[in-house]
């Protein structure tokens, strides 16, 4: 949803009120103006608390969905307020932190609320040469625990997205 023309609003400043005294009395111009104030008040009532809308305490949820795009922040209309307030809060340190341990841990518990354990085994390789394989018992894994009462789809939609392709996880809820 988007913000738009509210039925009944009433501007702040009508624009009829301000026309010079030979136009306060001519039908026309009133109710021309009077459309003009029904489309700019939403604008202007907007101005008038600008700063608001940027608050992620206080930002209307449509406008809050709206913010997330500007961060990149994937939001899901479903979730509640809190849930989508806290993931614009921290859409800089996730994009920040992807692809690594602590991104996955800070993506699930921003996503859940719970607390989560994230352990690699550090498998890292490195070649001198682009056609070396990584040797067998350098796979990268991740085991991760998430304690408390959480719903295992959400858990593994967050890994989807947060977790490198090539990463084996072990997933364990500790309720």
């Amino acid at each position: 949803m988007m913000r738009g023309s509210v039925p009944g609003l009433v501007s702040p400043h009508p624009i009829g009120e301000q026309l010079p005294a030979v136009y306060l009395e001519d039908d026309f111009a009133q109710r021309f103006t009077a459309g003009l104030d029904e489309v700019l008040a939403p604008i202007l009532l907007t101005l008038d608390c600008l700063d608001a809308y940027f608050d992620l305490e206080l930002a209307p949820a449509d406008f809050l969905d709206w913010l997330a795009g500007w961060v990149a922040a994937p939001v899901d209309a479903d979730r509640p307020p809190q849930a989508r307030r806290d993931l614009v809060r921290h859409a800089v340190q996730l994009h920040r932190w992807r692809g690594t341990a602590r991104g996955v841990e800070l993506a699930l518990r921003v996503a859940t609320g719970a607390r989560v354990e994230v352990t690699d085994n550090g498998g890292v390789s490195w070649s001198a040469t682009p056609t070396d394989a990584p040797g067998a018992d350098e796979t990268p894994q991740l085991r991760i625990r998430v304690h408390g009462e959480v719903d295992e789809a959400l858990v593994r939609q967050v890994l989807a997205a947060a977790v490198p392709a090539h990463v084996r996880t072990t997933v364990e809820i500790r309720k």
